[in-house]
């Protein structure tokens, strides 16, 4: 029983992959360019160029 949860375990570890320069790049100017905007209860996304 012990052999079966520890070899399940080992399959469900989330395993880190590794980003590129031009795709960290990308997300780094996406969130710089979003803007969130709230008008009483609503909030609204915009981006800015």
């Amino acid at each position: 029983m012990e052999n079966i949860y520890s070899e399940k375990e080992e399959r469900q570890l989330c395993k880190l992959s590794k980003a590129s320069k031009q795709t960290v790049d990308f997300l780094l100017q996406y969130s710089k360019s979003l803007d969130v905007v709230q008008y009483g209860d609503l909030y609204f996304e915009r981006q800015l160029n």
